[in-house]
């Protein structure tokens, strides 16, 4: 007490100064801001409180505290406490078993930094830049691309199946066995070339995508790969890998789609006369894609075993096995109509269905019950790849396509794309294609590295099945009567048809964005959020003082941070790079403090309460995965070096993307309820928010550049939106749009001169196209460019031109049913469980009315047409 009476008399002639003020202030802005130690915390405190004067009971006081934290004992003693309340009030949310092995799956990957509230910059952009090896690049360049080029999209759609001889180029290049590692057959390629394979063969064909993509993503052979005993590896992996065995994977029921643990399929353990164990399955499945031509289906069960025959207790939990289809009871044949689109997916029953343990569960005895958990693992990097590569190559296709016809058709003597209202959704496509792709790029580059971040990958299955989506439309906007008459030239109608497909696959999106990207992100994701978790549910008072207190730091931290780069609008953080993208990275800073903080402020006001708020995790996802959207595009500005012409697709790109940002700012604003504090979040700071906004949506100068460059043939073109099936083949529905575009861009100057011509009254006011003859003849242009303008004109009028057809051409695919079965599956010894043959009903009439051959009419007098 002496010394603090010494202390207080040696300041007690000092009179605080508004400079002194601003001092302490700046220096605790500061001690904040860097999120400096409890300790630098104290000591600063105990300096602040001498030197105004303080009297000596407060100072004492703060002492007490400040010990109360510093001292190991005593703070462990108050984290019991604090555990204690936690329990009582049941603040944690209850997590079922399925969610927790979700939670658990996968790794936390760069997503962690922006998560944090002050992301390492430097590692977000150390991250490789995916590309491809020799040997991949020689593989999409060779069979991948005769595949495409054989590819007739709506011969496809008529058939209602590939034609045999893509079934069988399938088979012959091994497309099946992309992942299967080499020495089972199959090519062991990295998730960029699965991914770079996926989006073009999807381009050319989405139900060829689908078919290429399914067993190359969750099913036997990744599941076979990882977790499966050697005997079973040795027997299935080369048969899956040369196309001999078709695999499909059975998960969803109708009554459990994402809720896996309401899985009513059901296998029980029993000992066969032979003393082996062997299991009897039930299932009743749908969705499954390829099960009516499969030859190996896995399948996801809850295995019991009632007499404990393993030991294991009765209920074993989620289990996954394969189980060849030509097994007695296995039900196949019938197949779903997707929105019409030709791809395969069916239906799929068992009715006690006896197939041995050892041999079908997957990883043999080893493998029961860890089924969801070899699914969650194998989810957590898969889907990053195949929806996300066919989305990507869906937007890019859609930007060649949108871009070509903008110049090709004109209006008015002009064409369309220089009209700003063609302008804006085609700068929509445009940015959209150069946002997937960077964020195709850099989940690559990650997943080739190891990881498998489950958030990550959940983020791009979402957001960029949302955006392939909205291109579409854009795209049907622009190119108009030509996108909705349905035939051969039709670019897009089949990915108009599609989409909600894949935006429904591999989780639907409403519940991927909510429970997913922040649901599961705000725990894995979060620096200390699963440690405490972990720490409650084992009652570890040690562990969760370990987590609880640097929390508070955290939250502390990122609330001075927050303020501080609002003010500044990011200048306080800096960035790990200068020019044009610098902005970028500062604002990244921003939104990542703001979100830490706020996400912080929910979950502790909210607790349990959260995860049945998804309007307002929904709001979290969007600020999440737009940051790592963001992110990969800072990352690709520089990965291919900065180059100015891409300035404006950069610049668009990251403008959108904080644009939904401070979108879903504004709504977490408006709607959290804060207890004592909610006025504060309505009132002030939500007009702030409004006032100093971090972004807003992307300029008309911006959008300009982005969609004049769409419209220029060449190198950059190309570059941006290369990756998918592209041909000059003026007969080809894609080839007719780039052949015109082409021949059109060169033509422009041709053009250019008969208007100069007739502005000078050199010719008369007429259409360019109409003035060929005199326009030579008056020497204003020569032969040859009379010639190419005549081409130009001639690819203009044909590139524009629609289908139609007459009664007998339009009504041949309505013919029903059909009497051949699909080429696909001909001569397939599979059956279904009542001996029928595949493609055929119980009663053995043929039930699949659009496997007949394109433009043929097949008659039948079978009854049950």
């Amino acid at each position: 007490m002496d010394v603090l009476d010494s202390l207080h008399g040696a300041f007690s002639a000092f009179t605080p100064t508004w400079a002194a003020v601003l001092g302490i202030v700046l220096v605790l802005f500061a001690l904040g801001f860097t999120g400096a130690p409890l300790a630098v915390w104290a000591a600063a405190g105990l300096v602040a409180l001498v030197g105004f004067g303080a009297p000596v009971w407060a100072i004492v006081v703060f002492a007490v505290l400040a010990a109360v934290f510093l001292i190991t004992p005593v703070r462990r003693a108050l984290s019991g406490a604090v555990m204690g309340l936690m329990e009582k009030l049941q603040f944690l949310p209850t997590i079922s078993s399925t969610e927790q092995e979700a939670i658990d799956a996968g790794t936390v990957w760069v997503e962690g930094e922006l998560f944090s509230g002050k992301p390492d910059t430097d590692r977000l952009l150390s991250q490789a830049y995916a590309g491809l090896t020799p040997e991949e690049q020689a593989f999409l360049d060779g069979p991948v691309e005769d595949l495409c080029a054989m590819t007739d999209d709506w011969e496809i759609w008529q058939r209602r199946d590939l034609p045999e001889a893509l079934w069988d180029k399938l088979k012959a290049d091994r497309f099946f066995g992309l992942i299967i590692p080499k020495e089972y057959g199959g090519h062991g390629f990295s998730p960029s070339l699965n991914s770079a394979v996926v989006a073009k063969v999807a381009s050319a064909s989405s139900t060829l995508g689908i078919t290429v993509m399914v067993p190359n993503s969750l099913g036997p052979a990744e599941l076979l790969s990882h977790f499966g005993t050697q005997t079973q590896k040795d027997y299935w992996l080369p048969r899956l890998a040369s196309g001999e065995a078709i695999p499909s994977f059975a998960l969803t029921e109708p009554g459990a789609g994402s809720d896996a643990g309401a899985i009513s399929s059901k296998g029980e353990v029993f000992r066969g006369d032979d003393g082996e164990l062997y299991i009897k399955l039930n299932w009743r499945k749908r969705y499954i894609t390829l099960a009516a031509i499969s030859d190996v289906l896995g399948l996801a069960f809850k295995l019991f075993d009632p007499q404990n025959l393993l030991g294991k207790g009765e209920s074993l939990g989620i289990t996954c096995a394969l189980v060849p289809t030509t097994t007695e009871g296995v039900v196949l044949g019938k197949r779903h109509d997707p929105l019409g689109v030709p791809f395969w997916n069916c239906p799929t029953e068992g009715h006690d269905v006896v197939v041995k343990l050892e041999d079908a569960v997957i990883g043999g005895t080893e493998g029961v019950g860890r089924g969801w958990r070899m699914l969650m693992q194998s989810l957590a990097a898969g889907r990053g790849i195949s929806l996300p590569a066919s989305a990507t190559a869906g937007v890019k296709q859609a930007a060649r396509v949108a871009g070509a016809h903008s110049l090709i058709r004109k209006q008015f003597g002009l064409s369309i794309g220089k009209f700003e209202g063609i302008e804006e959704p085609l700068a929509r496509i445009g940015g959209w294609a150069y946002t997937m792709e960077a964020a195709r790029r850099y989940t690559n580059g990650g997943l080739d590295s190891g990881a498998a971040p489950a958030v990550v990958t959940a983020m791009m299955k979402y957001q960029t099945t949302e955006l392939f989506r909205k291109a579409v439309n854009d795209a049907m906007d622009i190119l108009g009567g030509n996108a909705i008459s349905r035939g051969p030239r039709n670019p897009l109608a089949s990915a108009y048809i599609g989409i909600p497909v894949s935006i429904t696959v591999e989780g639907a999106n409403i519940l991927t964005r909510t429970l997913m990207v922040f649901g599961q992100g705000a725990i894995r994701c979060h620096p200390y959020a699963l440690k405490e978790m972990v720490a409650l549910q084992n009652r570890d008072v040690k562990a969760f003082d370990a987590a609880f207190w640097p929390h508070i730091g955290h939250v502390i931290r990122n609330a001075f941070r927050g303020i501080g780069l609002s003010l500044s609008r990011g200048w306080l953080a800096g960035s790990p790079v200068s020019g044009p993208a610098a902005p970028y990275w500062r604002k990244m800073q921003w939104s990542s403090a703001t979100f830490a903080f706020l996400a912080d402020l929910a979950m502790g006001t909210l607790g349990g309460d959260l995860k049945r708020k998804e309007k307002l995790t929904g709001r979290f996802a969007d600020i999440f995965s737009w940051m790592y959207f963001g992110t990969a595009v800072l990352a690709r500005f520089e990965a291919e070096g900065r180059r100015k012409e891409d300035v404006a697709f950069m610049q668009w790109s990251m403008d959108y993307a904080f644009a939904q940002i401070q979108d879903a700012f504004d709504g977490l604003f408006a709607n959290l309820q804060v207890p004592g504090a909610t006025w504060l979040f309505r009132g002030p700071l939500a007009a702030w928010s409004r006032f100093n906004r971090i972004g807003g949506m992307p300029s008309d100068k911006t959008g300009h550049k982005v969609a004049a460059a769409m419209q220029v043939p060449g190198e950059q073109r190309d570059r941006l939106f290369g990756g998918v099936f592209t041909t000059m083949d003026p007969d080809h529905t894609l080839g007719r749009f780039e052949n015109a575009m082409a021949i059109c861009a060169e033509a422009e100057v041709v053009v250019r001169k008969v208007k100069d011509a007739i502005r000078s009254r050199q010719l008369p006011k007429a259409h360019p196209a109409t003035l060929i003859p005199q326009a030579v003849e008056a020497g204003v242009i020569s032969p040859q460019e009379a010639q190419l303008l005549k081409r130009a004109e001639d690819a203009r009028a044909d590139a524009i031109q629609v289908d139609s057809f007459d009664n007998e051409d339009y009504f041949a695919s309505a013919v029903s049913p059909a009497s051949v079965t699909p080429t696909a599956i001909a001569g397939s010894p599979q059956a279904s469980g009542d001996g029928a043959p595949v493609g055929a009903s119980g009663d053995g009439s043929a039930v699949d009315a659009g496997a007949v051959a394109y433009g043929a009419a097949v008659e039948t007098e079978d009854p049950a047409a």
